[in-house]
């Protein structure tokens, strides 16, 4: 599971550098500005580099948990863009395309956040205290 959620993270990485490199071209293709596709390639970047180094850090349940999340929203958010452009309108990039700015960088923000709640307790002494023999 440790090297599926890394891959996940390089595969954010890999196409945050192809968006980043593509902006042009890709921009193109979804019919949104350039400049959008630098900033979601940017946010793909930051965001499955972070991912990458707090996978390990973080209990894999919780990892999990976040991914699962992530991918359910970009079906979500793929499926809305396809209906609008199928339906003739032009946002549809803007959705699929925005979606990839601000999932990534809130996922990563889970991630660095879920420290505070994933801090293990101190071990405590569960033996009984020895009998005070001092006063005799």
């Amino acid at each position: 599971m440790l090297a599926g959620a890394i891959g996940d993270g390089v595969f954010k990485v890999v196409l945050g550098a192809a968006f980043a490199v593509g902006s042009t071209w890709l921009g193109e293709v979804f019919g949104v500005p350039t400049w959008l596709m630098v900033i979601a390639g940017a946010a793909l970047l930051i965001g499955g580099g972070i991912e990458v180094v707090y996978v390990r850090r973080r209990p894999m349940a919780t990892c999990l948990r976040l991914m699962i999340a992530y991918d359910i929203g970009w079906v979500v958010a793929s499926a809305v863009a396809l209906v609008v452009a199928w339906q003739g309108g032009t946002a549809g990039g803007e959705i699929g395309v925005g979606y990839l700015t601000a999932a990534p960088l809130a996922l990563a923000a889970l991630l660095v956040g879920a420290a505070a709640t994933d801090v293990q307790p101190s071990a405590t002494d569960v033996r009984p205290p020895a009998p005070d023999t001092s006063a005799a």
